[in-house]
């Protein structure tokens, strides 16, 4: 048995006063007791001067990628030795980060389905796997060259019935265009109704949870009406900008109890130029980078404003401001939009949880639950950059070696 202290306690829904300690036996959560419980002289007691929090949960990552510049444009090259090694990296500095689980949503060739597995029998400490598998997408379509085309009702069946069979955890589909696919158009929608509503029904007959892409306006209407259970970026835009979405929509994005996942977050100590794809898509909406995230999180505000349910993801590994690891400055980001820092910590820790089916495992501190936490330098109540500091990391138990801080690609990759 062992305990972790601190002055200061965020338990995954609410900070709790006076701090707390958390109580560890083998993998799991024993107890919460008040930060100056007197404990059995055999309970080796850590304390930290700062908060203890669940370990953060990153529900929009892609593991394939390193976080370089073109490193989604890159995948398709890889040899699967050079796929795996590009997966450890990115889990060691989710870790390194704080983050104890991944949702991957960016597959190719079920890679990293087949580490999940590996890593469920295995003994390495990494970030726990919710592992969707290759996205779903129209032919030519966003993220295309992951493998995962479908066209008309036969092949949205089959691949369906394949994700089934390789113990896939849900379903992605690119329900709209995406910035970094070329051909591609993030106003517009990639699926016809009824092939959408197909793929929707099949893998929840399947017992498999939906999540889609959606940047398009059109998309987002469309994968509500289709009853997905997730819709990542969410970013409803038209020819006439981002957040583009009257109050009936947003009314029913909160009565669907649809997550959406807004993927904030840039380390903007490690942004450039715009990459092409990127400016190409700015020009055609008359607008700048600068003014597309002023938009982007005022829409969010709307969002929360409205009741939607909102977890933090940060598309992370696709290129260097969004690297594995940076989902601390997600969490920041929603704060900075106005959200109560208790709300935009619940986004990467219960409510994330939630999101990846994992309610009763992890993204809380209670009984019962496996011990993944957090401890960082600071008091997250009062600031939340605190974030970017951790200073211990338990997953399933296990101590992990941190750095403090995020850990920045160190080139654009290979």
């Amino acid at each position: 048995m062992r305990a972790l202290r601190a002055p200061h306690c965020f338990d995954g829904v609410r900070f709790l006063p006076g701090g707390a300690t958390v109580v560890v036996d083998g993998g799991r959560i024993q107890g919460i007791e008040p930060y100056g419980a007197d404990l059995p002289e055999s309970c080796h007691v850590t304390s930290y001067d700062g908060t203890l929090l669940p370990g953060l949960v990153d529900v929009h990552t892609h593991l394939v990628t390193d976080s370089g510049l073109n490193a989604l444009d890159r995948v398709a090259a890889y040899s699967p030795a050079e796929i795996e090694a590009v997966i450890v990296e990115g889990l060691r500095r989710q870790l390194a980060s704080g983050v104890t689980t991944v949702r991957d949503l960016g597959d190719r060739d079920y890679a990293v389905v087949e580490h999940r597995d590996r890593q469920r029998h295995g003994s390495v400490v990494e970030p726990r796997i919710v592992a969707f598998g290759p996205p779903l997408t129209s032919p030519g379509g966003h993220c295309h060259y992951l493998g995962g085309e479908v066209d008309g009702p036969d092949q949205i069946r089959a691949a369906v019935r394949d994700r089934v069979e390789r113990g896939a955890d849900g379903v992605k589909v690119m329900a709209s265009g995406g910035v970094h696919t070329p051909g591609t158009d993030v106003t517009s929608r990639q699926f016809t109704d009824a092939d959408l509503r197909l793929l929707v029904d099949e893998a929840h007959a399947a017992g498999l949870p939906v999540t889609a892409h959606a940047h398009a306006l059109t998309a987002v209407r469309q994968a509500v009406v289709a009853g997905v259970e997730g819709i990542e970026h969410c970013s409803c835009v038209s020819e006439r900008g981002f957040g583009d979405a009257d109050d009936v929509l947003l009314a029913a994005l909160a009565d669907s109890g649809v997550a959406v996942c807004p993927t904030l977050g840039l380390d903007h100590g490690a942004m450039g130029d715009p990459p092409p794809s990127i400016r190409a898509m700015l020009e055609r909406l008359g607008t700048t980078l600068e003014r597309m995230q002023v938009e982007r999180a005022a829409f969010v505000a709307r969002l929360h404003a409205a009741g939607v349910r909102l977890v933090s993801g940060v598309d992370s590994g696709i290129q260097p401001p969004k690297a594995h690891g940076t989902l601390p400055f997600a969490v920041v980001e929603l704060a900075d939009a106005g959200i109560p820092a208790s709300v935009a910590l619940a986004s990467a820790t219960s409510d994330a949880a939630q999101a990846c089916g994992l309610e009763g495992v992890t993204g809380r501190l209670a009984a019962g639950l496996e011990a993944d936490l957090l401890a960082v330098d600071g008091d997250l109540s009062e600031d939340l950059g605190a974030l970017h500091r951790p200073l211990a990391v338990v997953r399933g138990g296990t101590p992990a070696a941190v750095g403090r801080g995020v850990c920045r690609p160190p080139s654009p990759g290979p």
